[in-house]
């Protein structure tokens, strides 16, 4: 499965080194995306999968996005000395190749003519381009700004692969979700944080600007809630009773018809779930998978608990793992709305942007943490990301806090 590569070069797949990697460390990052990128290619077009109907982008467009991305913003970017300052409207030169502009600049594009032999091609030809500018770019955070976005969208890119493979249950495989035994809640004494992350290396838009807020103490999980905790919710009809759901938890359910998180055809004496193209047992210790936060929320509501907040997640993740808390396994819906962090102003990489108007909208939520397909240099304490509140085709799951 091409989930990693073999390279045992210190800090590869260290999130921190990463976001200050010097140019050698990048270059050899943007090898090793590069290699994890095309087997996916290979993987998909043995499979017949490239040109599958799936929402948003295609598989083909996917992977091709990530060669135009990173020529859009390393060698067609007349301000990438600028770094995080740059103008991210700002003219651009014309791509290596005329048609990419029309084939990944934007989703939902006619993509005839585009075939795996040619976008293998083309992608070969960007990496050396980077590789070369790379070599001759300086040193400074701002010099190698546009070379560490680039990378990290590649890593998002290879990991929503990875997310697409299981929501669509196709046939290839893929590495088990962990099982972990039942732990106690973690009890985390009332502090001041500072919440998101400071200036330095590459930081994500979505984590600046970096602030203080006091937190109460609270309760927190110790780990993701598993099947074994959410079973008893569905079986005992929390999906049927309405003083459990939201106003908009209660339209998705009944849009949707959903009984059971996505996959699941059976809960009773056991998960039988579709996994990998084949409807299989799922060990009662592993996460919940594939939950919108509707239903988080609403097995929230049934347990007499609720989601973290953000803080208390991020300072759980941050500081309590020698006691206990385990993060990492499911990306992890906390409450809140998607939103900028106060002071935020937009970033040159427009890789985290909001679509206008979700910042005020509800039904945007955030998710954190990573999962167990996520690259190790994706494994971040402070990562958000947005996504829609209904949307379950994510590798999600949830953990709780005392209500």
């Amino acid at each position: 499965m091409p989930l990693s590569s073999h390279h045992t070069t210190p800090g590869l797949d260290d999130a921190e080194a990463i976001r200050h990697a010097d140019a050698e460390l990048l270059s050899l990052a943007l090898i090793d995306a590069r290699n994890v990128t095309l087997r996916w290619l290979a993987l998909l077009e043995e499979a017949q999968l490239l040109a599958a109907p799936v929402p948003g982008r295609p598989p083909i467009a996917r992977i091709g996005h990530v060669a135009w991305y990173q020529e859009w913003m390393v060698a067609r970017h007349l301000q990438r000395h600028r770094g995080a300052a740059a103008d991210r409207a700002a003219p651009r030169l014309p791509p290596s190749r005329p048609q990419v502009d029309g084939w990944f600049s934007a989703p939902g594009a006619d993509l005839a003519g585009l075939d795996a032999a040619l976008l293998r091609e083309w992608m070969a030809e960007t990496l050396e381009t980077t590789l070369e500018l790379l070599a001759a770019s300086g040193r400074s955070d701002d010099a190698l700004f546009a070379f560490r976005a680039a990378l990290t969208h590649e890593d998002r890119v290879a990991h929503g692969l990875c997310e697409l493979a299981l929501a669509e249950a196709w046939p290839l495989a893929m590495p088990a979700a962990p099982s972990r035994a039942d732990r106690e809640a973690l009890w985390m004494p009332g502090q001041r944080w500072r919440l998101g992350s400071p200036l330095g290396g590459f930081v994500p838009e979505n984590e600046l600007a970096a602030h203080e807020v006091a937190l109460p103490e609270f309760e927190i999980d110790a780990q993701v809630v598993t099947w074994a905790r959410y079973v008893p919710f569905a079986e005992s009809g929390g999906y049927d009773r309405r003083d459990l759901w939201s106003d908009a938890g209660w339209a998705w359910l009944a849009a949707t018809g959903r009984r059971a998180p996505r996959h699941v055809e059976q809960l009773r004496d056991g998960v039988v779930a579709l996994r990998q193209g084949r409807l299989v047992r799922v060990p009662a210790q592993q996460p919940v998978l594939h939950v919108s936060r509707h239903e988080a929320e609403a097995w929230c509501r049934w347990a007499e608990r609720r989601l973290p907040t953000e803080p208390e997640w991020e300072v759980a993740a941050s500081t309590a793992a020698a006691r206990g808390f385990a993060w990492g396994d499911v990306h992890e819906w906390v409450a809140g709305r998607a939103r900028p962090w106060p002071g935020h102003s937009p970033g040159a990489d427009g890789l985290d942007a909001l679509p206008p108007g979700a910042g005020a909208d509800p039904a945007w939520g955030v998710l954190r943490g990573a999962t167990w397909l996520s690259r190790g240099r994706l494994r971040h304490a402070r990562a958000r990301r947005f996504m829609r509140c209904d949307d379950d085709g994510a590798i999600a799951g949830f953990r709780s806090c005392t209500a």
